[in-house]
């Protein structure tokens, strides 16, 4: 992609994100459009529809939380890192969530993406089981559940400062329910 379409893309998708907090899905498209400084007929040559258009904004989050995540890092760190960095995709989801009609694509879609972040995080799972700080019956999918709660719980909270201490509070009490038990 040409550096200019880039930059107009990458611009309607920083204003897809402000008008979706703010006007939820149903938001006129043009109205992204007008936010982006580019016309109308520009956003579809990027996005074929609303729902592609919403995809395209957490395909990029992932993207970008994927580039910050530590491939070598522990997997509290690991969680913690996607736990800060996807709290305000966790909020656009949460604010779309009601409104996002998921046919069978749509929903296939998303799943994909799900599956594209079990996918990051399956190394420092399978690390985290083999040095027996990861009860082997918690896998990705549950360390992503987890990554999710503390999204939503860090959403309460404004500064930094307090989202670190709910995340050291919140990360001690599930290191504590996710070790191996033994067996008797």
């Amino acid at each position: 992609m040409r550096r200019d379409a880039q930059a107009r893309r990458d611009a309607l998708l920083d204003a897809a994100v402000i008008c979706f907090h703010q006007s939820g899905y149903g938001v006129a498209l043009e109205d992204v459009a007008a936010a982006a400084g580019v016309g109308r007929g520009t956003l579809y040559r990027n996005f074929k529809d609303r729902m592609a258009l919403v995809l395209a904004v957490f395909e990029r989050e992932l993207r970008r939380i994927g580039e910050r995540l530590d491939p070598a890092g522990s997997l509290d760190d690991t969680i913690a890192t996607m736990a800060l960095d996807g709290a305000p995709t966790t909020a656009l989801f949460n604010r779309l969530a009601l409104d996002l009609p998921l046919d069978p694509d749509s929903r296939r879609q998303f799943e994909m993406l799900a599956e594209r972040m079990a996918t990051m995080l399956r190394p420092i799972v399978e690390r985290a089981h083999d040095e027996g700080r990861l009860d082997r019956s918690i896998g990705t999918r549950q360390v992503v559940l987890v990554i999710r709660m503390i999204s939503n719980l860090l959403l309460k909270h404004q500064s930094r400062e307090e989202k670190q201490a709910v995340l050291v509070e919140v990360l001690a009490l599930f290191r504590h329910g996710l070790l191996p038990r033994s067996v008797a």
